[in-house]
């Protein structure tokens, strides 16, 4: 029951999907993120799902729906933090005064920019990307386990926070381990996939921008935040999709 309710926890914050009421204990809390990367299969089966019903010539259509269909099934809880973070960081102020305006619930000019900015880029990746979506599937539950494995691991910004109650000791070595295997098994699926086309930079490509983004958020959340929040987790799960899926649009060009 135990784990059933964590699975519940983390399909009810990271979706929008409909499921039964957990019990929102502490203990139940600690394990909900070895179930986040769930969040991500179920984008990539919405996302294999408009691509099956897509009409081969609205190029148009079917990126604004590869676009969307992420926002739609999160609720936008990872776009927010990549807005608030953007916001922080465009203030150019003290770390106290950029963990202060992580908190505030409102919305300012940078966080409007950053969202734009954000969906523009990947409506055009996902316009320029006609074969080989399956390719790009992965991305979604490997950012969100990347994403999970640093929250765990990385140094708190604050002592409170929604992140901070997901994350507390107990559940540290059990959310690295079930991270590690959903990366694993990502990074086989993109094995299968790029034996199965003969394009061994199929594995490579997500295997470098994997291996390269946690060092970088690491260093900037440190630098700038002193550690690592809620927010900035939101931002890091959005900008790695956005790199795989630009590694793969460029590959995809290239091969």
């Amino acid at each position: 029951m135990k784990l059933w309710n964590a699975l519940l926890i983390a399909l009810s914050t990271y979706t929008r999907v409909p499921v039964p009421r957990a019990d929102w204990t502490q203990e139940n809390r600690r394990y909900a993120l070895c179930f986040f990367p769930l969040a991500g299969i179920i984008i990539a089966a919405a996302e294999f799902a408009w691509w099956r019903l897509w009409w081969g010539r609205w190029y148009l259509l079917f990126a604004a729906g590869c676009t969307l269909i992420p926002l739609v099934i999160t609720g936008g809880i990872h776009m927010d933090g990549l807005m608030d973070t953007a916001d922080a960081l465009a203030s150019n102020g003290s770390r106290e005064k950029k963990l202060e305006i992580l908190k505030d619930s409102r919305c300012g000019a940078f966080a409007v920019m950053a969202c734009a900015g954000y969906l523009l880029l990947s409506f055009a990746l996902w316009a320029e990307c006609r074969e080989d979506l399956l390719f790009i599937l992965p991305a979604f539950p490997a950012s969100r386990a990347l994403s999970a494995l640093a929250a765990v691991n990385l140094r708190p910004a604050r002592e409170d926070g929604m992140l901070r109650s997901f994350t507390d000791e107990g559940g540290r070595k059990a959310v690295t381990v079930a991270s590690l295997l959903w990366l694993t098994l990502c990074l086989l699926l993109w094995a299968a996939l790029a034996a199965g086309c003969g394009k061994a930079a199929v594995l490579i490509v997500p295997a470098l921008v994997l291996a390269a983004a946690l060092p970088v958020y690491r260093r900037l959340a440190y630098r700038d935040f002193g550690g690592v929040t809620g927010d900035l987790a939101g931002a890091f799960l959005q900008l790695t999709e956005m790199a795989l899926l630009a590694a793969f649009v460029v590959l995809e060009a290239m091969v």
